[in-house]
């Protein structure tokens, strides 16, 4: 039984009103599901100190070896010569599935860059030569490095390091063999022994409260020891100040500023910029402003007050080199997600812009793009669209004239430009309520309308899969199924509001593009990670549009609450400033509004689950009824975190979802032989069918 819509479907006339934004409209052919795992990222971008070269590093899944290869580049700024390969990157870090970003240091004379790389099973500092001569490691410490930094003339590399590596391998086995010890720091019901990957192996996993429960390897929590090695003599020796790698005078010069969230410091001058967490709602979006420290001893802070600076998400900030300008990027949600950068002069407090770009314009990473490199006459950003690659672009900071410096996904980018248009939209709902998103229309559909895929929660940078990549949009659309990724809209404290926006959201989604004749309202399909699980799960329980459904992730449901008990001071409290939940007994009819687990007989759409290893059991509870049901089907895959991230992995995750959705919205079935007791299952599913 579906359940009723509580609010009108959009009249005529409001629709009328949608649009596309202007000049988003763009060329996109569908890639296949592997082309998509296989996109090469760049990241660590940094420009030297005299501003002539840049340097960035690659990171690309390798299928066959499921795993991902890194490399360290160097280039030009000025792009007169392509990029030249520096050194092996090593197998990226991740926290949570997430590659974490990697900066290179550069030496005063920018002769040399270093940087952090797990290689034969170590993270260790590494130098390159910008020349291309060498590589060679710099630290070969008994544990992995933590942090680093190098000193102002580039002589001593200072760096901290944690327990043993062979310390925690003894750790391991002890528990092993003496049995595990069931305190909070024991993620319950997971695998003990080795159940995860932590700094390029598997390890046994334990939970630590830093800001949030996290997954960290056995005796992460050993305090930092700090070193010194002379780079001339190679002698090490124990550092004799503690504190974090890399402190600088600007750190300390904002140390007694509230709310400090980024800063930038001028060379040679100590006045620094900053972004700040407002006190003042008004004042942005987003509660951020920009503002500058003068040199120490000074005035208090100088703050930014154009309306560039107030009404648009400030993400980072540069000092210009050699001027009075900070260089600040912002979010740019009238145009789909995309970014525009300016520059502020502190001197004259003129704000100038320099760029709007409908895409991505950042450092580069997946989820934290970081800062661009910052030269006296242009920024080196990665550049990434909706329907195009990401790849290095140098852009020109008087004249915004953008030049593209290295393309690793060129065939990709030819492929994607060969196709269908993609589009940028923005619409409203019935409450005036305003959304973004990315939409891919169908090709090759042939006659009437086509299905819909939609996606909610972040639709910046290259589509992929929406966030946690998982669902191949470019490909649905290829094969005759449109696409729609959704931004979300501002978070609210309350759930239910959270969600029924989100809610709102999908369906004027659907009634837009229904009345532009692009998609058949009655084969509407949805998935969705973490916030996009919920709203997924929300939207087939409480709305009649979807007609399949896929998740990656566990929703709110009493055994949840019930495996992260011992934390309950952390975790009881998330509970209930994130979704109002406390014990079942306490708020019985929450529960009844938000879980699954009580509200099996609302889904009528058959649903996906393609979970994490670590996240799995916390969903036990509703998708084994619903198997039983008929009404799920689910996998789950080993050794993974909250986002997947083995290359093999991600490609049988894309493959099924395509499956999947073709099944169900169009009614077609691989003909693979090696797929026949997936679609027998499938079918076994549908309402009616008799064994």
């Amino acid at each position: 039984m579906y359940i009723e819509v509580v609010w009108p479907r959009l009249a005529v006339a409001v629709l009328a009103s949608l649009a596309l934004l202007a000049g988003a409209v763009t060329r996109a052919e569908a890639a296949t599901v592997r082309q998509l795992v296989e996109v090469v990222d760049v990241s660590g971008v940094s420009v030297s100190p005299d501003g002539r070269l840049v340097a960035f590093r690659t990171e690309q899944a390798v299928i066959e070896r499921n795993t991902y290869d890194a490399v360290w580049y160097v280039q030009p700024v000025d792009g007169t010569a392509p990029p030249r390969r520096l050194a092996d990157g090593g197998e990226p870090l991740r926290q949570g599935g997430v590659s974490l970003p990697e900066m290179a240091v550069w030496s005063p004379d920018g002769r040399w860059i270093f940087y952090r790389a797990l290689l034969d099973g170590r993270i260790d500092v590494w130098r390159a030569a910008v020349d291309g001569s060498r590589a060679e490691p710099v630290t070969r410490d008994a544990a992995n490095v933590r942090a680093f930094s190098l000193n102002q003339d580039g002589t001593v590399v200072r760096y901290s390091v944690g327990a043993p590596r062979e310390a925690v391998v003894d750790a391991e086995w002890k528990e092993y063999d003496r049995g595990i010890h069931i305190d909070r720091a024991v993620p319950l019901g997971d695998g003990l022994f080795r159940s995860g990957y932590h700094e390029g192996r598997l390890a046994s996993q334990r939970l630590v409260d830093r800001g949030g429960l996290d997954y960290r390897p056995l005796l992460s929590d050993a305090p930092d020891r700090w070193k010194t090695v002379d780079l001339a003599t190679r002698r090490v020796a124990a550092s004799v100040s503690g504190g974090a790698a890399g402190a600088t005078a600007a750190s300390e010069h904002a140390a007694g500023l509230a709310g400090v969230s980024k800063l930038s410091e001028a060379p040679d001058t100590g006045r620094v910029a900053v972004l700040l967490h407002s006190d003042h709602a008004a004042r942005s979006t987003r509660g951020m402003e920009l503002a500058m420290l003068p040199a120490a001893g000074t005035a208090g802070p100088v703050r930014c007050d154009a309306p560039a600076c107030r009404d648009a998400s400030i993400t980072d900030i540069l000092w210009r080199p050699g001027s009075d300008e900070v260089v600040f990027t912002v979010a740019d949600p009238e145009h789909g997600g995309g970014q525009a950068i300016h520059r502020w002069n502190v001197a004259t407090g003129r704000v100038l812009p320099v760029v709007a770009a409908r895409g991505d314009l950042g450092g580069g990473g997946r989820w934290v793009p970081g800062p661009c490199g910052v030269a006296s006459e242009a920024l080196v950003c990665v550049a990434a669209e909706a329907d195009r690659p990401p790849r290095l672009e140098r852009i020109d900071l008087d004249t915004g004239a953008r030049t593209v410096l290295f393309e690793p996904n060129a065939a990709l980018d030819r492929d994607m430009a060969e196709g269908t248009a993609v589009q940028a939209l923005r619409w409203t709902d019935a409450r005036g309520v305003a959304f973004t998103g990315q939409f891919f229309p169908a090709s090759g559909t042939g006659e009437g309308p086509a299905p819909l895929f939609v996606v909610y929660y972040r639709c910046s940078g290259f589509l992929r899969g929406g966030v946690g990549d998982e669902w191949p949009l470019a490909t649905l659309a290829r094969q005759g199924i449109a696409a729609l990724c959704i931004n979300a809209a501002p978070s609210r404290t309350d759930a239910v509001a959270r969600y029924e926006d989100a809610r709102h959201a999908v369906e004027s989604g659907v009634d837009l593009l229904s009345a532009r004749g692009d998609i058949d309202r009655e084969r509407v399909g949805m998935g969705g990670l973490s916030l996009g699980a919920g709203v997924t799960m929300w939207t087939a329980m409480t709305s009649g549009v979807l007609k399949a459904a896929s998740v990656s992730s566990p929703v709110a449901a009493p055994g949840w609450r019930l495996g992260f008990s011992l934390w309950e001071d952390v975790h009881f409290s998330r509970l209930d400033r994130f979704w109002q939940l406390g014990a079942p007994d306490e708020t019985p009819e929450r529960w009844r509004q938000l879980s699954p687990s009580f509200n099996l007989d609302r889904f009528e759409a058959p649903l996906l689950m393609q979970l994490s290893e670590q996240e799995f059991r916390y969903a036990v509870e509703y998708l084994a009824p619903l198997i039983r049901a008929r009404r799920a089907d689910a996998y789950v895959f080993a050794h993974e975190p909250h986002q997947k991230f083995q290359p093999r992995h991600k490609l049988a995750v894309y493959e099924r979802n395509l499956d999947w959705f073709r099944y169900w919205l169009q009614g077609i079935e691989d003909v693979d032989p090696d797929k026949a007791a997936q679609y027998a299952h499938w079918r076994s599913m549908r309402p009616g069918h008799h064994e």
